[in-house]
C-alpha cells in the first residue's frame, strides 16, 4: 500500500508498511498510476504508451528500474508484516494515570469536553486519601514497570493544590522503596498561578500544558470566566513567567480552534510572540449541532490552513527562526515501535484516569459516562474483562483502518471520541481522521522542504 500526493510542489510517496517516504521525479511519479501493489519486471504495456507519448523512451524505462528497485528492497508495495501480531496484543501493565484531581473550575469554556469543569458529576474536589489509594494503585499495578507518568488535570487542578502538592510528596516518599520514578505533570488555565505555584510546577512537574487559545479575542470569546468574561489579560503574564523559569523542562502553549478561528496559523504565531516556543492548538472535537463545531464542508479550509502553518514553519526555521507545532511532530527515521504503530492510545491499558470519588475509568475523556467505569481504587476493584478489551482495540480490529495509508501514523485515532461520536470505539471519528491525514502529509513535507 502506498500513498502519493503533490503539496508544495514535492511529488511524495509514503509506503505504508516499511514507513519508507520518497521524493519522486515526475516520471516515476506518474508511472504509479499504472501499478498496483507490485512492480512487474515487464513494465505494462499501457504505462509505456501513455508515457511514451510525453517522455524520451530511455529515461521512461531508467525510472521504470528505480521504481523495481525500491520494490525488491520492500520500500514500494512493501508487505504487510504487521497484521499477524495484532491478536498478540494483550493487557499490559499500567504505566500511566491522570488523576482527577479537581472535578470543578473557575472558567466555564463552552467547548470544554468535561461539562465546563465537573464531568456532569457535580463539583468536587480529590480528598488526599483518594489520591494515595490512586498512587499504590498506580505502583501495584504497573508490576515490573520503573518509570511511571501521573498527569493532575481537573477542571482545574490548581483548585486544589495542596492536595496535588501532598500527593507528589507522598509518591517521592514511597518511589525508592518500591523501585519506582514518577514522572508528575499537570495542565491548568493558569488563572490561579502563583510565583510558588509556579516554583514548586518548575521543579516537580516534568511537563506541563498551559491552557490559553491564542489571540485574545479568540480565547476571550470561548474560555470565559464564571462571570462570563475573558481571562486572557490575567494568564499571558503568569505562562510568561513561568516559561521563562522553566529551564529546559517541557511545556506546551496548548489551544483549541474551533469554526470561529479557522485562521489558527495566526493564533500559533500569537503564541509564539508571547514567547512560547512549543506550541499545540488542536480542533475542536464537539457536537456537529453545535455552532463553533467543526463539519465536514469545513475540512477544504481546514486543510488549507494547514498548508499554510506548515510553510510558514519552513520559512521560520529556514530563517533561523524555531518553533514547535506538536501536531508536525514526525520521526521518519525510527517512528515509533510496533505496538504503538497497531494501538497507538494507551487507554483503558496502560493509562487509566481516577476521579475524585476514586472511580476508575478508561481515560480522562471516558470520565462522567458510567458505561465505562473499570472499577475504584477504594475497594481495589477493577474489571480486567474492559482491560482486555482495550488492548485488542488496533488498527486490524477497526475496520475502516486496515486499509488506510495513514494506519501506522494515527493508530486508530481516539477511543474516546470513536465511542462519543461513532458510538463505537472501533469505528474511527470520520473528521478527526480526515485531519491527521492532512497533519501527516503536512509534516511530511516540511521534512522534504527542510531536507532540501
Amino acid at each position: 500500500m502506498i500513498h502519493k500526493y503533490m503539496l508544495n510542489g514535492y511529488r511524495i510517496v509514503m509506503d505504508t508498511n516499511s514507513g519508507a517516504v520518497h521524493l519522486f521525479d515526475e516520471i516515476p511519479y506518474s508511472m504509479l498510476d499504472y501499478l498496483n501493489d507490485s512492480v512487474p519486471d515487464t513494465p505494462p504495456q499501457e504505462m509505456l504508451t501513455a508515457l511514451g507519448a510525453k517522455y524520451d523512451e530511455s529515461a521512461v524505462l531508467e525510472a521504470y528500474e528505480e521504481l523495481k528497485e525500491l520494490y525488491q528492497c520492500d520500500q514500494l508495495f512493501s508487505s504487510d508484516e504487521y497484521e499477524k501480531f495484532a491478536n498478540m496484543m494483550t493487557n499490559a501493565p499500567i504505566k500511566s494515570m491522570c488523576l482527577n484531581i479537581a472535578h470543578d473550575c473557575n472558567l466555564r469554556c463552552e467547548y470544554c469536553f468535561a461539562a465546563k469543569g465537573d464531568f456532569g458529576r457535580g463539583r468536587m474536589l480529590m480528598p488526599l486519601e483518594v489520591a494515595k489509594k490512586a498512587i499504590d494503585f498506580l505502583i501495584e499495578k504497573s508490576e515490573g514497570r520503573h518509570n511511571l507518568e501521573v498527569d493532575f488535570f481537573g477542571g482545574e487542578p490548581l483548585m486544589n493544590f495542596e492536595v496535588v502538592k501532598e500527593t507528589v510528596a507522598y509518591a517521592r516518599s514511597i518511589e525508592k522503596a518500591h523501585h519506582k520514578n514518577f514522572r508528575f505533570t499537570i495542565t491548568t488555565n493558569g488563572l490561579m498561578l502563583t510565583d510558588d505555584k509556579i516554583d514548586f510546577i518548575n521543579r516537580e512537574m516534568s511537563n506541563v500544558v498551559l491552557s490559553i487559545d491564542g489571540r485574545k479575542e479568540v480565547n476571550d470569546r470561548l474560555r470565559v470566566r464564571t462571570d462570563g468574561s475573558g481571562c486572557y489579560d490575567s494568564i499571558v503574564p503568569r505562562f510568561q513567567k513561568l516559561v521563562a523559569t522553566r529551564g529546559d523542562k517541557d511545556y506546551y502553549a496548548r489551544g483549541t480552534f474551533t469554526k470561529y478561528n479557522l485562521d489558527f496559523t495566526d493564533d500559533v504565531l500569537h503564541l509564539v510572540e508571547l514567547g512560547f516556543d512549543q506550541v499545540s492548538v488542536e480542533p475542536v472535537v464537539s457536537d456537529p449541532n453545535l455552532s463553533y463545531s467543526i463539519q465536514k464542508e469545513d475540512l477544504p479550509v481546514v486543510f488549507k490552513e494547514y498548508e499554510r502553518l506548515a510553510n510558514t514553519i519552513i520559512e521560520n526555521r529556514k530563517a533561523g527562526k524555531w518553533f514547535n507545532f506538536f501536531h508536525f511532530m514526525l520521526d521518519l527515521n525510527q517512528g515509533p515501535c510496533a505496538i504503538k504503530r497497531l494501538r497507538g492510545c494507551s487507554c483503558g491499558n496502560e493509562y487509566i484516569a481516577i476521579t475524585p470519588e476514586g472511580d476508575i475509568f478508561p481515560c480522562h475523556q471516558f470520565v462522567g459516562d458510567d458505561n465505562w467505569k473499570m472499577g475504584n481504587v477504594m475497594d481495589g476493584s477493577f474489571d480486567m474483562k474492559r482491560k482486555n478489551l482495550f488492548a485488542l482495540a488496533n488498527v486490524y480490529s477497526k475496520e475502516d483502518c486496515k486499509n488506510c495509508w495513514a494506519k501506522f501514523y494515527c493508530s486508530g485515532g481516539c477511543n474516546a471520541n470513536n465511542s462519543q461520536y461513532e458510538r463505537d470505539i472501533h469505528k474511527p471519528h470520520k473528521i478527526a481522521c480526515e485531519l491527521e491525514k492532512k497533519r501527516l502529509e503536512c509534516a511530511v513535507m516540511i521534512q522534504a522542504a527542510l531536507a532540501e
